[in-house]
């Protein structure tokens, strides 16, 4: 009952009946209207328009809560001018002035947010169009190409800006992805001509040389190859990794071809011209270089580099004989150098006085100094065995390759000569 009274007095104070109509008194500027018709009676019919009004001031506070609640306040700004537009035409009795001035000013909060969030996204836009435009002068391409599609993504989910400048924004920012796609065009266009222009180089020194691999003219051809060679360096450009490693295996397959049957060619001249005398001679040379050890170490050192160079003036010898006796022979005069500078490494530590102890203290010491020496070895070996790894297969990177494998196999020599070495030592059979 104390809600009927309410509405009742509600629809009183904005409205009255006159002739069996309804009438809304007026408000602001709008004049009275009439809003209905006069049912069952006039109080009825007052309260019937009274709950109408609070049917359509419900909707206004749904609509103002949801707003207030979200952070996207412009999506509602439709729906607010529309229930503003309402309140001339809707037929109900209540304060639909206080309402139309609550739209009002929401409508102007909404306005006053999507000013700023404009603004934002016009900073956030020219950002974008700065650093597309701030590309037109980049070479790499792959990471460039990448941050254009970010930027592009930054762009599309950036809200709209003044409208005004919508259409001269986006012209801006097609024109700026335009110029940088034209130019990745161009700029790949022209790589794909250079690399094409070097392949044919390569290809042209490849043809050369594969022409002469079986060539019986061994004097100039080997001129001839090792110009392909030179002029192979000289070609001043890159090529993708894959492309530039099958063009240098085929090139230098040739090359091998050739120096292989070279090498043939001369091993077989110096054996017809040599005497059958060679491997015992060599054979001579390793006896009295593993003898060496027990000879003063300073007469076994000078004997030693003797020997090594009686050795280069031996001619070769035939098969796989001449690669073991070479192996007997460099492993004597390694040891001889080794115990060299381990005697040294010992007298220098005790400051050339005579060294202290008994025999047996004095192998210990030799063995630990070897010992020490051998974990060292093997440590700059595998420094050397992991840049190695590292060294990508390349033309340019041969040469440093080859010096590479040749310090590890040195270091591998050492490592094995010293612990020869220690064996000898623990053996009783030196010092």
């Amino acid at each position: 009952m104390e809600q009927h009274d309410h509405l009742l007095a509600t629809a009183r104070q904005y409205g009255y009946v006159e002739d069996d109509q309804v009438w809304l008194r007026p408000f602001m500027t709008l004049p009275a209207r009439r809003v209905g018709q006069v049912k069952d009676s006039p109080d009825t019919s007052l309260i019937y328009f009274a709950q109408r009004f609070e049917l359509f001031r419900a909707k206004v506070e749904d609509l103002l809560a949801k707003m207030a609640a979200s952070d996207n306040k412009g999506s509602f700004l439709m729906k607010a001018l529309h229930l503003k537009e309402q309140i001339a035409s809707y037929d109900g009795l209540g304060d639909f002035e206080s309402l139309y001035h609550r739209l009002t000013e929401a409508e102007e909060g909404i306005n006053v947010t999507i000013a700023q969030n404009r603004e934002k996204n016009m900073a956030t836009k020219l950002g974008v169009l700065q650093e597309l435009e701030e590309l037109r002068d980049t070479l790499d391409f792959q990471t460039a190409t990448e941050r254009v599609k970010a930027l592009r993504q930054v762009w599309i989910k950036t809200g709209p800006v003044d409208k005004d400048l919508i259409e001269d924004m986006e012209d801006r920012f097609r024109a700026a992805v335009d110029a940088f796609m034209q130019r990745k065009r161009d700029f790949l266009a022209d790589k794909k001509a250079m690399t094409n222009r070097v392949q044919d180089k390569y290809m042209a020194l490849i043809r050369q040389s594969e022409a002469l691999q079986d060539s019986d003219d061994f004097e100039n051809t080997t001129r001839k190859l090792k110009q392909l060679q030179q002029e192979w360096k000289d070609i001043d450009a890159s090529l993708p990794r894959k492309q530039a490693n099958d063009l240098w295996t085929r090139f230098r397959a040739a090359h091998n071809h050739f120096f292989e049957r070279l090498k043939v060619h001369i091993n077989t001249k110096r054996t017809e011209n040599q005497p059958e005398d060679n491997l015992a001679r060599k054979r001579g040379l390793v006896a009295e270089a593993e003898a060496l050890l027990h000879r003063p170490m300073s007469e076994a050192v000078a004997r030693a580099k003797e020997l090594q160079a009686a050795w280069k003036k031996v001619g070769p010898v035939r098969g796989e004989e001449s690669d073991r006796v070479w192996e007997q022979f460099i492993a004597a005069c390694d040891k001889v150098f080794e115990l060299s500078s381990l005697e040294h490494y010992i007298r220098k530590r005790h400051g050339g006085a005579p060294e202290p102890g008994t025999r047996d203290d004095q192998i210990a010491a030799r063995v630990q100094a070897l010992r020490e020496f051998v974990k060292s070895d093997r440590q700059e070996q595998l420094v050397l065995e992991e840049n190695l790894s590292k060294l990508n297969v390349s033309p340019g990177n041969e040469s440093f390759r080859t010096m590479l494998q040749g310090k590890i196999r040195a270091f591998e020599r050492k490592i094995r000569t010293k612990n020869h070495l220690i064996e000898l030592l623990q053996k009783g059979v030196l010092v």
